[in-house]
Parts: C-alpha cells; sequence; structure tokens
C-alpha cells in the first residue's frame, strides 16, 4: 500500500482480510488469499517483490489470484498475467423493491450444485463451492429449479459486497434481480453497513441498472488475474 492513508474500498480484497475476515485469512503480512475453495481472491501489502514472492509462495501452479487494486499491476517474472480488466465500483443502498409475492428463499449448502450451475451459466464473477461461507445468500425458484439468486462476499471493514447477481436467461424481465439486489442490501443496511458490489467496466447494461436501482460508481479498480509461471 502507499503511505497516503486510502479509502477501505480502495483495496477492498486486502481490507476484508486484515479486517472482517481476517480469520479466513491464508498468509501473513505481506500477501493474503482466501482459501482457494472459497474465492480466488487475493491481496499484496504492496507492489514489491517481497509481497510478491510471499503471494506466490500461497499458490499451487493450477491456482489464480484475482487481485483489485487502484493501479495496474506488473508482477515479476514468476506469474503470468491471464487477464488484466478494468471494473466498475459501485456505492450506496439500492431503491428498495417489494418481492410482490415472489417467495425469496436462503439458500445454502444444500443448494451449491444449483448455485454452481447457475453461475457457471451466467457468469457473475467467480463462484465456487465455499463461495456461499462468505455471507447470506438468496434466491428464487421456479418449479423447484434456482433461476436467481445474489448474495454477500467481501467484507471490508464496515462495507458488505454484494455478488454473484445473476438470473437465468429464460426467466429474465420479471425483476427478480432487482428484487433479490433489494433483499440483499436490506440485511446488509439493517446490520449498520454498506452495500457495495464490483461491475467490469464493459458491462455497460448492469452498470445502468445498478445505476437506475440508486447506487453510484465510486472509482474503477484494476482486475488483474496472476498464475504462476511453470
Amino acid at each position: 500500500m502507499s503511505d497516503s492513508p486510502s479509502h477501505p474500498l480502495d483495496y477492498p480484497i486486502w481490507t476484508a482480510l486484515t479486517t472482517t475476515q481476517q480469520a479466513l485469512a491464508e498468509g501473513d503480512a505481506r500477501a493474503r488469499r482466501f482459501p482457494t475453495e472459497i474465492t480466488p481472491f487475493a491481496a499484496t501489502a504492496d507492489m514489491s517483490s517481497d509481497s510478491f514472492a510471499a503471494l506466490g509462495a500461497l499458490m499451487s501452479p493450477q491456482d489464480i489470484a484475482v487481485l483489485f487494486t487502484p493501479d495496474p499491476v506488473n508482477p515479476p517474472a514468476a506469474f503470468k498475467v491471464v487477464l488484466a480488466d478494468t471494473g466498475e465500483q459501485l456505492i450506496g443502498t439500492p431503491v428498495d423493491v417489494p418481492a410482490n409475492g415472489i417467495d425469496i428463499v436462503t439458500l445454502g449448502v444444500d443448494d451449491v450444485p444449483a448455485m454452481i450451475e447457475l453461475t457457471t451459466l451466467t457468469k457473475p464473477g467467480p463462484f465456487s463451492a465455499r463461495t456461499h461461507e462468505l455471507g447470506t445468500f438468496l434466491g428464487v425458484r421456479v418449479d423447484g429449479q434456482l433461476v436467481a439468486m445474489a448474495g454477500e462476499r467481501m467484507k471490508p471493514a464496515r462495507y458488505t459486497e454484494i455478488t454473484a447477481v445473476c438470473v437465468h436467461p429464460s426467466h429474465r424481465g420479471r425483476g427478480y434481480g432487482q428484487i433479490l439486489l433489494a433483499a440483499v442490501s436490506r440485511q446488509i443496511v439493517s446490520r449498520g453497513e454498506i452495500p457495495f458490489l464490483h461491475v467490469f467496466t464493459n458491462n455497460h447494461s448492469a452498470i445502468a441498472l445498478y445505476r437506475r436501482q440508486g447506487m453510484e460508481i465510486r472509482r474503477r479498480l484494476h482486475v488483474t488475474v496472476l498464475k504462476r509461471e511453470e
């Protein structure tokens, strides 16, 4: 990190792993990550070679590390950049949307196969076998099939990230996404926390939706996916 004070959300992964979710952190003062079966998110204390060496020591050759940073990442030669993109960080409480008789269910370990199937289809971001352990996930089922979901992921300080907002393609246009976004946000706000989320910069339709729902772009972050060179 730079010596100048930064907002907790400028380095959301590092902040989460050194505050609310530090019990999940693998690593040390130089580099930390979530367990890979939860999420591939990782962070370094700074951009020094020592910090990247510490990150590499946490990774197996098969692992990826996903970093969210204010500035572009230029890793040492020991790493390969799999993806270098940007994302918009949005913050604020989305407008409340009533469920209008739609049954919202709380998802748990028994729902993991259906959650993975839906996120694999809709690609809202990384979702693994234990991602649901990061917070409450809510869903909508139609005829027994999970067709929409949203939940909580990173918890940096007094902020909670909304994640995996997705709707099955054949069930879009019914407001499920907005209803679940509002429901997840309500539970975050009820704990005295502030909702935020991340969207790739080129996902203009999602950004427009979240802004219509009352969220504001806070800043742009660099999304970098690293792999160790063989």
